[in-house]
Order: structure tokens, then sequence, then C-alpha cells
């Protein structure tokens, strides 16, 4: 314990001290204090996870070196308005198990955001001791490095799902990022959607573990778009309705029923849920409707956590699998 803490600088020591159990899942809460170095990360980027791990080792985790451990997962996002006009960005994450953790940060050159994880990523298991200052927390000192999804104070909203498929190729004048600090240069650095497209469109991206995914972003205006990687670079769907959906079929080819039912019909399920609801949801609508299309696999139930953003208020709803009855409310800073 000594030498863990003559190795932390005050805020790193004040960001680890600041876990709090939101869930026995459990779902976790850390605010992040002082530098995450992402900057420094944006001159040189990472062509693959041992250069990310290794900038990571580096930087933020001192003598405990981290080995990346993306698994592979399927999710449902949609944006929608509630019966105020309200723009809601709703996130369902279906993975195996894995410790879930909703991070809040404030860079000093970027906007404040609060993001959700899978800590599986990172190892993390159940067994870890989660609380207080230890080696077990030192890797939460990376977690800004692998959002899954996640608001920011202008109320952009950005979630990644996994595809079978992409169709691209890499600018070698481009800096590269992963498809987690994709998402983290959006919070940081973007206010808009429109914003959000025009800085991935200045990044090559690698895909973690060969997770292809693609991207639904949407802001407190209500334009939202699904980025996917496709006939050889970045391509843009908007939306043709009050809402839009993503799962985990590529909306850029034709679609294979045969082999995208699953996905599709989860679509479908929440496109009808909506249009029968006169294109609006109330707030309990959405959480119902999120946990509604959950996946399970076998019968075993691989919902990890739902996310509900209201971008128009830049609060939002938090809860691990399906436990309506412990919904944290949360406000983005």
């Amino acid at each position: 314990m000594e030498t863990i803490l003559k190795l932390l600088s005050a805020n790193e020591k004040k960001t680890l001290a600041s876990v709090r159990k939101l869930d026995e899942h459990p779902l976790l809460q850390l605010t992040y204090y002082g530098d995450y170095h992402f900057d420094d990360f944006l001159k040189q980027g990472a062509q693959n996870d041992k250069e990310l791990e290794a900038f990571l080792n580096k930087r933020l985790f001192k003598t405990y070196p981290i080995n990346l451990d993306f698994k592979l997962g399927g999710c449902t996002v949609f944006v929608a308005r509630n019966e105020l006009d309200e723009i809601l960005f709703c996130r369902n994450f279906d993975f195996v198990y894995t410790p879930v953790l909703q991070l809040f940060t404030s860079p000093s050159q970027g906007y404040k955001s609060v993001s959700t994880t899978a800590l599986k990523f990172y190892g993390y298991t159940e067994n870890f001791l989660f609380t207080g200052i230890n080696k077990d927390n030192i890797h939460l000192l990376g977690s800004p490095y692998i959002p899954c999804d996640g608001m920011n104070e202008k109320g952009l909203a950005i979630g990644f799902l996994y595809i079978p498929e992409i169709d691209y190729k890499k600018d070698d004048t481009k800096i590269t990022l992963n498809s987690t600090t994709m998402i983290r240069v959006i919070l940081d650095k973007a206010s808009t959607v429109k914003e959000a497209i025009e800085l991935i469109k200045q990044y090559n991206v690698y895909f973690s573990a060969d997770i292809l995914c693609h991207y639904l972003l949407a802001d407190a205006s209500g334009d939202s778009a699904l980025v996917e990687y496709w006939n050889g670079g970045v391509q843009v769907l908007t939306k043709h309705n009050n809402y839009q959906i993503a799962t985990n079929y590529i909306a850029c080819k034709p679609l294979n029923y045969e082999e995208d039912w699953f996905d599709i019909e989860r679509a479908r399920t929440v496109e009808n849920f909506i249009f029968e609801s006169g294109g609006y949801l109330t707030n309990q609508q959405a959480i119902d409707l999120s946990v509604n299309v959950g996946g399970y696999i076998d019968g075993t139930d691989i919902l990890q956590w739902t996310v509900i953003y209201n971008l128009t208020r830049k609060t939002g709803k938090i809860f691990a699998r399906r436990n309506i009855d412990n919904i944290i409310n949360f406000q983005e800073s």
C-alpha cells in the first residue's frame, strides 16, 4: 500500500478514492480528477492494442502493466423523443459478464462528460477489490480510454455496437485511434453530431481484438446519425423519422434476414413500439422498451447495463442488468 501511494499523484489518489458502488452487480461510479493525458495520446494514437497498452502502462499504470481483454458483445441503441419533446439516447449493452463503471471526466482542454464502460476490457471480475486505493484499482486510471457510450456537457451522445463486417481502407497520413478512444475524442472535443462526424473523418480507426463496430450519435438539437465503415471509407446514415435505431446488423448493405434476423427483429421491436406510442416515449416506456429488447443467449441473460441519456436536460438514468428497482439518476456533471 505504501508503495502504491508513493507512485500516485494527489489527483490520482483522489480519483481512486472516489469509487462508489451503486449496485451489487457491481455497477461502480468514478470521478476522474486531473489529467489522463489524452491530448498527448492524440498526437501519436495507436496502431493496435499493444501500442495502446504501452501508452497506458507508461503514462498511467505505474509498475502495474495491463493486457487489454476486449470481448465480443451485442447491443441495442435508439434515439427518440419523450412526451416533453426532449431527446432520449437509450443504450443496452449485451455482453459476457462484466463489472460496469460509470465515469465522470472534466478535461482541461475538452468538454465534461459522463460515460459507461465494461471493466472486463481491463480484466476486472467481481472478485477484485474496487473501493479504496489499492493495486487492483490502479487500472481504473485508464478508464477514460475505454468508453462504450457517453454524453458530454453539450448534450452530444455516442455509443458503439458490434457488427460482423466492415469495408474500410486506412489513410496513412492520419493518426489512428481504436474503437473506444474514438468515442473519447468525440466526447471530449465535439459538441454536435456534425462536429463529431468531421472528427471521425480526421482519424483512422482500428477495432480492438478485431471486434468491428459502428457508432450511433445524437445531440441536443435532435440530430442523429449512424456512422459505418463501408465502401472503403466513413459512411453516414441520417434518420428519416422522429427516431433512429441501431443494433448489430450493417445498415449500409442490403439486409439479409436469414443471417441478421435476431438483430433486425430487435430493431423492429423498437420501431413498432415507438410507432404505436405515437412517435414519442415516456421516460418509463423508454426504460421498459430497453429492458424488453435486452439480449439472452441460450437462456442466459447477457444484458449488463442500460443507460438513458436525456440530451436536452443533460441528465440520465442507469441501472445494471434488469434491476429497475435500483435505477440511478445522474447529471452530466
